[in-house]
This record gives structure tokens, sequence and C-alpha cells, in this order.
């Protein structure tokens, strides 16, 4: 829905402290709006039913506003039909129902529907789009004031929701909008967050790094409890975890690795990668995926995120069960076996698999926390062979994970590269943020990986992956950078660089995967990593900052 006036120009806001977006268009005839929003009705309720509701109104002056719903479904594979009504629109296809229900006459545009309606100042109108499994019950019918109320219910949702921060920082409303994105990740009946909301957005324009970010990783999710947990939103950390010892659970006894690196909300693993033949991607960025072929990779670092994010639950007086700590530990028993074998890694590679030195550290993280674990609930445990698995990769790493020649940590055993994942290590706990060695590997990536505050994951060229083209800087990486630079003791540097990164968010304060060269989007978007991240070095810069000033 749009003003008709071909000069309308257009600018976006979200109503403060909540999801609900409002663009604006100013045109020679007058000033409009369109107010878009989800109705957060009963949340917590898995249904194959959800609603998207714009209201148009019109501010100043007389404005003329357009619609078109041209719904494509099951990626255009399937076909549809049209049954119209004068205010409404029945779009019916195998798999699925939409209706579309209007404030103004709606009329037929082959299998599609568009409308039109003129809107003076102080007026308002709207569409509602709700899509159903085939057969569905209708939405109850349309009317102005049943819009204005959940226009306002919704408002309120988000604000009371909110409320609930305890981030008191320099950053409020990027922090905010952080996490209500995350929020918005989140498929409330289960808990698990997802990467981001879209699938095939590339990495590079034109390049073959296109994939489907709408499942659940658990890497991404256990380190977004952490990240709740410091701003005080303690029931969707607490959900998270829940649905992450569900996993285990389900893997408890299988002689295979006990996690997949990720899943679908409700936990289903199967993940079946498929591409898109009749799309030519945006802008050419071929191929369009769905489905995900690295939820078959090993990646051992996701045991170590996973057991941290078990282990934060003491704060929120969470006590494993007995059953849940025997699958915890069932995971243990099998990473102490297992925690030396070459993986994928955390950039899920398909060149071949490495001993990636970022998953042996996590490894440790594991094996640390499970130690931990076991002493602070007293429960059964092998913690002798989980104390010489945890002191072997420690030995492994300081001696095989680092470069003379680079003065660094490594990517992986055997080569020379840097990489941005490493930038974790002092926030894991396995080396202190001023030792030494780590400064020295601090400065290797200052020099080789950063690039005006912004940061590569790594070198593909020197480190093939296994794809072609190359990529942008990675929006994690840098606010890991922040983290780091923050507990490294180099405040000035790491403020100035986290206000850099702030400019390249776009104009409502939100993230995509990377920065390309011209400062422009790249990869899925939102994504929980990058909006995560940027929470974790807000608080950790806040805390250095208030302990410089002596707060």
């Amino acid at each position: 829905m749009a003003p008709e006036h071909p000069e309308a120009t257009c600018k976006q806001l979200y109503y403060p402290d909540t999801a609900i977006l409002v663009t604006r268009f100013l045109s020679p005839d007058g000033v409009g709006e369109v107010v878009d929003f989800m109705p957060p009705d009963r949340p917590r309720t898995a249904t194959d039913r959800h609603t998207l509701v714009r209201v148009v109104r019109a501010v100043r002056g007389t404005v003329d506003f357009t619609l078109e719903c041209r719904p494509r479904f099951d990626y255009g594979r399937a076909e549809h039909r049209l049954e119209l009504g004068e205010n409404t629109g029945l779009l019916r296809s195998p798999g699925m129902d939409a209706h579309l229900q209007t404030s103004f006459p709606l009329e037929r545009d082959g299998q599609d529907v568009r409308g039109r309606v003129t809107l003076s100042a102080g007026e308002s109108g709207g569409a509602v789009f709700t899509v159903c499994a085939p057969g569905g019950k209708a939405p109850v019918p349309l009317t102005v004031g049943g819009l204005t109320a959940q226009v306002e219910d919704t408002g309120r949702f988000w604000q009371d929701w909110l409320h609930q921060s305890r981030y008191r920082g320099r950053w409020p409303e990027l922090v905010h909008r952080s996490v209500i994105t995350l929020k918005l990740l989140t498929y409330a009946p289960t808990g698990a967050l997802i990467a981001a909301a879209t699938m095939g957005l590339p990495e590079q324009v034109g390049g073959e790094r296109n994939w489907d970010y709408r499942f659940t990783w658990v890497r991404d999710g256990a380190l977004s409890v952490r990240a709740m947990l410091d701003l005080g939103f303690v029931e969707e950390a607490t959900a998270f975890v829940h649905w992450l010892v569900d996993r285990l659970h389900e893997r408890e006894g299988k002689e295979e690795e006990s996690l997949q690196t990720m899943y679908r909300i409700d936990g289903n693993p199967d993940l079946p990668e498929e591409t898109l033949e009749h799309f030519e991607g945006y802008r050419g960025s071929y191929p369009v995926r769905i489905g995900n072929g690295a939820a078959d990779q090993l990646q051992l670092d996701i045991y170590g995120e996973a057991l941290y994010a078990v282990s934060q639950g003491r704060e929120i007086g969470q006590q494993a069960t007995y059953r849940g700590w025997k699958a915890m530990a069932g995971t243990l028993d099998w990473l102490a076996d297992a925690w030396d074998r070459p993986d994928e890694g955390i950039w899920e590679t398909r060149g071949g698999r490495q001993d990636f030195t970022y998953s042996r550290v996590m490894s440790w993280v594991a094996f640390d926390q499970g130690l931990s674990l076991a002493e602070h609930f007293r429960r059964p445990a092998d913690v002798e062979k989980w104390r010489s698995a945890r002191d072997a990769v420690l030995d492994q790493v300081m001696e095989r994970g680092w470069s003379e020649q680079q003065g660094a940590f490594i990517q992986h055993y055997g080569g020379d590269v840097l990489d941005a994942s490493l930038l974790l290590m002092p926030r894991a706990g396995f080396i202190a943020p001023k030792d030494p060695a780590w400064l020295s590997t601090l400065d290797a990536m200052d020099r080789k990986l950063v690039s005006d505050s912004l940061v590569y994951r790594y070198d593909p060229a020197a480190s093939p992956d296994g794809l072609r083209g190359s990529e942008g800087t990675f929006s994690l990486c840098t606010f890991l950078y922040v983290d780091a630079l923050a507990r490294a003791g180099r405040l000035l540097q790491a403020r100035y660089t986290f206000e850099k990164m702030q400019t390249y968010a776009n104009h409502v304060g939100l993230f995509a995967e990377e920065v390309g060269p011209t400062g422009e989007q790249l990869g899925n978007f939102p994504q929980a990593f990058t909006h995560l991240s940027l929470i974790m070095a807000a608080t950790t810069l806040d805390k250095a900052l208030d302990a410089e000033q002596g707060r």
C-alpha cells in the first residue's frame, strides 16, 4: 500500500519502544502514513494462522492510496485462485489459504487483487492479510475501530515487554531496538530463535553465497541467552535453554554426535537443501536455496555454546532435572572422545574439514562448564575424563593453534590464516584479555582483518572454503572486536569502533549479516547474530567505561 502520487517521498520509523513500523509518505497533495504490525494474539500458542495488519492514514491534505496484493505460494511453484467479495479476497492454493480484508472496495487483477481509497486529513482505513491452513475459518470482519484498538493493544504489548529491560547504559535506543528484533525472531511457543527472517539474500551481489537462515542455530540461540539475561529478559532466556535441553534429550543414547547444528523452530531436524531453479536471485545472485545443508555438518564448537547457555541457568534459579543432566553428561562423554576430530567449523565451510582452533576452544568451554555444573549441583559425572579432555584441549590449542609467523592464534592447525571467530577467546574464559599472546593476536587481526572498524571473518583466498567469490565484512565480527578491545582495556578504540559501526545500520537501526564495500547491507536480514553481539558489545563496553570513570 502506498500513495498514488508519483512524487511521493518515503520516510520510516518505529513507534517508540515497539515493533510497529510507521512509513510516512510526503507528496504535493498531502502527508499519509502506513502503519504495519503483527498482532501478538496468544503468542505462546502454536498456530497455522498468522496476520499482518496495515493501517492507512491521511495526516494532512488528501491522499490517494493504492493497494496491490500479489502473493506467490510455495515460492511461486503453486498456482492459486481468487474468490473476490466487495471488501474481501480469498486466495486459495493447495497448501495454504490467504484472506485479505479491507475497509475499501477491491477489484480483480487476474488471480490477484488491487484497490484504491482516498482519505482526507484525519481519516483512516486499512487492510488485514491472514494466512492459514486450507479451508481455515475466515477472520472476523474488519472495522476501522477494530484496527485502531489493535494498534493500541500491540503498542502496549511491546512497551510492557520492554519495560523489563534493566539496561541503563549509553546506547538505549540501539540496544533496545536489537532486543526487540531478537524477540521478533523468536518463536514464542518453543522459545527457538531463528538466525534471520529471510533466505537467499547474497553475501556478495551476483555471488553464490546465498543461504536460508530461517532456522534455529544452536550457536546463535545459545549466545542469545547471555544477551537476554544481561538485559533482564529471563523468560526468553529460560525458554531457549528448555528448547536446547529438549534437543539433547532427543539424541540421548545415540552413538553419533548429540546435537545437530540447526533445527526448525519446532525442533524438527529435517532441513533438506534445495535450489529454486526458477529464481534468478536478488540482482542475479544465484542459486537461491531453501533448506540448509549445513545442518548435517560436524561443528564441534556448538557444544561449548550449548553448555555455556545451560550453565547460565544458575543465575535464574534453574536446575537441570536428573534426566536433563544425564543428557548433558552423555553429550560431554561423547565429546571427550570426539573433540579432536576435524570439522566444518563455525563458518560452515564447504571445502573440507579442518582442525579449527575455535572448535577446540569451545570444546574446552564445554568441558569447563560441565565440570562447573557437576560440582555446583553435585551431579554424577566422569569428571576425571572431562578434566583430562579439557586440559588436553588447552595444551593442544596453545601449541598447535598458535603461529609464530603471525604472532597470533590462527584459524586452523597447520595454516597461518587469521580468523575473527577467535575474538571470543577472552569472553569464553579461555585466555586472559590482557595476556601478551592475546594482545599480539588482537594486533594481528587489526592489521589483517579490520577495515575502517569493519571486520572480515577471514581471507577466503588464503583459506579456501569451497565457495566461489568473496563477501563483505561481518557485522557480528565487528561487535566481537569491540568486545575484545574493551576487555583488553583499549576503551577509546573500542568506543570509536562501536560508534562508527552504528553509522552502518539502516534507517531504523537494523543490521543484515554483512556490510559491503560501499556500506550497503549484504546477506540475510535482520540477522540475530549481529544484534545479539551488538548487545554483548554494548554491555561489555558500558561496564568497562563505568569502571574507568569510577562509577
